[in-house]
């Protein structure tokens, strides 16, 4: 199976230990009781024809609503999540208010269909991330998907720099 690009923003705020980072919880069933693990940069699939830091505002601006705020992103590098290989940008968000209104409109691309339950020929459609929320590093540990952790490490050594 072949490996899938993405690319995602981690928006953050502050330095020491008053950083934090903006992350999105995964929606759908299978994360819908879950909190360890279960958080993401927001982030999707591109392909060659759209740069990863392009690919990350757009996706940014799908799943969270609002547009990513303006500034110089840095690439953090990439990570492997599962099949993908995950390109992130870091971003100071320090004038983005935007995290607790996250809406999601039947019409805009932050939707997916799956067949739920499995096996029952039903079609359900979910937001791609369901909320999104400010977390202190510590806390972002516990709360990002495991794959994504470096970013994390990474943004750190950046913002102390």
């Amino acid at each position: 199976m072949p490996t899938v690009t993405s690319a995602g923003l981690l928006l953050y705020r502050g330095h020491g230990e008053a950083l934090e980072v903006l992350l999105g919880h995964m929606g759908g069933p299978f994360w819908a009781r879950k909190d360890a693990a279960a958080w993401s940069v927001p982030k999707g699939e591109h392909g060659p024809d759209e740069t990863p830091l392009d690919a990350a505002r757009r996706e940014f601006a799908e799943e969270i609503g609002l547009p990513a705020p303006d500034g110089e992103a840095v690439e953090l590098g990439a990570v492997r999540q599962s099949r993908k290989t995950v390109t992130a940008f870091a971003l100071d968000g320090s004038g983005f208010t935007g995290a607790d209104a996250v809406e999601h409109r039947p019409d805009d691309g932050s939707w997916v269909e799956m067949e739920w339950p499995p096996r029952s020929g039903r079609t359900v459609r979910f937001p791609e991330i369901d909320k999104a929320q400010w977390f202190d590093l510590p806390t972002a540990r516990e709360k990002i998907v495991k794959g994504q952790l470096p970013l994390l490490d990474r943004l750190e050594s950046l913002v102390a720099g």
